[in-house]
Parts: C-alpha cells; structure tokens; sequence
C-alpha cells in the first residue's frame, strides 16, 4: 500500500480504535488535513506546559518513557495502516518537541516560541543524520528516531541562543 497523505475513513478508524492508534496520532492531532507534523507539535506544547513544573531529571524520565511508548505504538499504528511512518504518526513529534524545549524549563515565554520553530524547522530540513536515520530506521524506531535527533538539534540550538540572549 502506498502511502496517502489523507486517510480514508476506514484508516482512521482502524487507527482511532486502538490506544496504539490513539497516541501514535497524537490523541488526535495527526488527523488533520495538512501539515500533521506541526499540529502535533503545536499539540505537545500542551502537556509540555504541565512537565514544565516537574524537576529536570522527571522531564527525562517523561521523555524515555515517552519514546519507548512510542516505539511500540507507531509500530503498532504504521502496521495497521501499512505505511511505517505515515504522516498523521504525531507521537514522534511529542516526543522531539518536549526535547527541543528542555532548556526552555526555566526560560522566558519566547523560549518555547523559539523552540517550536527550531524543532519543525531541523524535522523538516533533516539535516545529517536526521534524513539518514529517516530513510534507513523502519518501524517504530525508525519513526521515533529522527525526531529525537532532529530535539536535540533543535535543543542544542535553543541553549546557545538562551546563553547568548
């Protein structure tokens, strides 16, 4: 099955049947008709905002449980819908933005602006090794992958410009 950019109605309702499906689209938000990686991570700045009270070390601890979770339902998901990394699997970008605004914690409000807009823009650009990891990681690791990468990037970014601000 080649991959399409809108699912039919069958597809979302396979994926919407499933806690697997529910949060590999992002309780949602990869459903939309257009530019599902930035609904998701516009998305996850939402319950960002609650893991912005916890400690550092409890934001990792989110974090790697976020994305073993994630591994598993975007597997789950891309092998119900055929497709190993469609567009509306979100969770990734969960995962990537909370990485991405990790040193937006105890940062100013613009901080988290200027995070979104680094994460979407290496997640989309896919510099070295992002774009490699994309084309080469399969299943739900290869989905989780380049999202991780592509928050670190955009995470090592958002401090130098924090430090130099």
């Amino acid at each position: 099955m080649s991959e399409r950019k809108i699912l039919t109605r069958e597809q979302r309702r396979a994926l919407l049947s499933t806690p697997a499906g529910w949060l590999a689209c992002g309780f949602g938000s990869g459903l939309a008709p257009v530019a599902q990686g930035t609904f998701g991570s516009l998305a996850a700045i939402l319950p960002w905002l609650l893991l912005r009270q916890l400690s550092w070390s409890l934001n990792l601890l989110v974090i790697a449980i976020g994305f073993v979770i994630g591994v598993w339902a975007c597997d789950v998901a891309g092998r119900k819908l055929g497709v190993d990394d469609h567009r509306s699997l979100v969770w990734d970008e969960f995962v990537g933005q909370w990485i991405a605004l990790l040193p937006a914690l105890l940062a100013p409000w613009w901080a988290i602006v200027i995070g979104f807009a680094l994460f979407r823009l290496f997640d989309v650009w896919k510099p070295w090794p992002i774009g490699y990891l994309d084309r080469h990681l399969k299943g739900g690791l290869g989905v989780m992958m380049d999202d991780v990468i592509a928050g670190l990037f955009a995470a090592v970014v958002l401090k130098l410009v924090l430090m130099y601000a």
